[in-house]
């Protein structure tokens, strides 16, 4: 079985898996291996960083890399996007905000827009806007996100870009790190999928590697969704958005105490060192409830053919 959908055709990749654009972690030499691996990989431009984001499309080398950003971030730094687009990106995603300042410049590019979505109203919104591509994520997701879950939002939406006409594929976020999320994501009429987690615990990603092996060991059980490091770094995300991480000792001691932390300028301080020492006691790890999933650390291009293997084994045994 050969997975071919809308999405690959779109963006002439082998294999319905993209790269989540993990601020800081989904670098160059992460996105590139997912794209050799016949998925599309994804730098992660964030909030901008104009150094780190050259530094990383460097890393990439000759291999079809896209990249993605927050959108109220992006905002305040517009020209990170054509910084971005001189780098003639496959796709550039947008996540967290309004897109709309942003689709006639990616778009007269020659690029495909592909805008992530946590809700059914923002996808109305998107498709109206004129968006190619849409992630519909789920709160299983780690990193930031809503409310809604993946298993019923991925449906409703593509119910939505059926109502209005458009052909427009979507993909599933949230909660997937194998081919077993892979299957049922497509059987939900989705094109595809975009995978964070199982990709920070890549041997390519930049996160170090203490952090890699805390998920490697952690449990979905244990993640949980808050707004205590987004206040100790200043606190500037939107209100409707929380980041689903893995606990630990700061996490604890500040949990619904967040205006006390706000005001705690020597706890503020503390924490900016431990983000520079990487002292995970303190620092956090974003991270999905599909941990339960990941084992080992492992290269880019092994997840990539596993995932794709086991959806292809799952798919063919539905059908027989």
């Amino acid at each position: 079985m050969t997975l071919r959908t809308k999405l690959t055709e779109l963006l002439g990749i082998r294999h319905p898996v993209l790269l989540a654009p993990m601020g800081g972690t989904a670098g160059g030499r992460l996105a590139a291996a997912v794209s050799d691996a016949g998925g599309l990989g994804l730098i992660g431009g964030g909030r901008g960083d104009a150094e780190w984001l050259e530094r990383e499309f460097a890393a990439a080398g000759n291999q079809r890399v896209g990249c993605g950003f927050i959108t109220w971030g992006l905002a305040k730094q517009p020209e990170l996007l054509d910084r971005a687009l001189t780098h003639a990106p496959v796709a550039v995603m947008l996540s967290f905000g309004d897109a709309s300042p942003f689709f006639a410049r990616i778009k007269s590019a020659g690029v495909p827009v592909i805008c992530q979505v946590q809700s059914l109203a923002q996808a109305h919104q998107v498709l109206q806007q004129g968006a190619d591509i849409i992630v519909a994520q789920g709160s299983e997701a780690g990193g930031h996100g809503a409310v809604r879950a993946t298993l019923p939002l991925v449906p409703a939406v593509v119910d939505a870009v059926v109502a209005s006409g458009r052909d427009v594929p979507v993909l599933a976020a949230g909660g997937i790190a194998d081919g077993r999320g892979l299957a049922p994501a497509l059987m939900l009429g989705a094109a595809g999928v975009l995978i964070g987690t199982r990709f920070h615990a890549a041997e390519e990603s930049l996160l170090a590697q203490p952090a890699k092996m805390r998920i490697v060991r952690g449990s979905g059980d244990d993640t949980l969704r808050t707004k205590i490091f987004d206040v100790a770094v200043g606190g500037d995300w939107p209100q409707e958005y929380t980041g689903r991480v893995l606990p630990n000792g700061f996490s604890e001691k500040w949990r619904g105490r967040e205006a006390a932390l706000a005001a705690d300028a020597a706890e503020l301080a503390r924490y900016a060192k431990a983000r520079e020492a990487d002292d995970f006691d303190t620092a956090v790890i974003h991270a999905g409830e599909a941990i339960d999933l990941v084992h080992a650390i492992e290269p880019a291009g092994a997840i990539v053919a596993r995932v794709i293997a086991e959806a292809e084994a799952a798919l063919t045994r539905r059908f027989v």
